[in-house]
């Protein structure tokens, strides 16, 4: 089976999202990805608007800052990109944004029924059922509801590359990303307009 993976934070940036994928490590990341079990590029991307709100949250040693989460409930919209990958990629990208070693296939039925399933209480191990694009499922996770995550600056290096990846995917103007990034939590006041401005340019 194939799902689309929608992504709303670091790997809204392509290159990014192939070291889950292919291995490697991005740039300004402190750590190197073992990839997938299946190594093949995504079958297509879509730009997507997700019902929600994206908040940076935590403190991650791979970025050393806070990193990127979903918040369903909230209201607003969050921009992501969709790569339609196999099932087992998936799992595999899942397993490695809670620093596991890929391998093990997700048991997805829960999701795809009740369009939520907590796998446990980790930062990306809650997932998400958004809706169904050309006859695939469209599929996410992030913290789960009752997860203690204080809002957290992202460093440079992990908003520009949220930066790079919005740019890749929508179409919208500077001062519209500018906008959009400055509104999610944990950005502002740590981060200004001005310096915003130029990771977006």
């Amino acid at each position: 089976m194939h799902v689309w993976y929608a992504s709303y934070g670091s790997n809204l940036a392509r290159d990014r999202f192939l070291c889950y994928l292919r291995g490697g490590r991005p740039q300004g990341a402190t750590r190197t990805y073992p990839g997938a079990r299946d190594q093949s590029h995504p079958l297509g991307d879509a730009p997507l608007e997700l019902p929600g709100q994206v908040f940076f949250g935590w403190h991650s040693p791979t970025w050393d800052g806070g990193v990127a989460f979903y918040d369903a409930s909230s209201t607003g919209g969050a921009l992501a990109r969709a790569y339609l990958i196999t099932e087992g990629q998936f799992a595999d990208v899942a397993a490695q944004e809670m620093h596991r070693d890929p391998g093990e296939d997700l048991d997805l039925s829960t999701v795809l029924e009740e369009r939520k399933h907590s796998l446990g209480p980790g930062r990306y191990e809650s997932l998400h059922l958004l809706g169904d694009l050309e006859g695939h499922p469209v599929l996410t996770f992030t913290s789960p509801d009752d997860a203690d995550l204080p809002h957290n600056p992202p460093s440079e290096a992990y908003l520009a590359m949220v930066a790079q990846g919005l740019r890749e995917t929508h179409e919208h103007p500077d001062e519209h990303l500018v906008d959009y990034l400055l509104d999610c939590p944990g950005v502002s006041p740590h981060w200004t307009r001005e310096q915003v401005s130029e990771l977006v340019a």
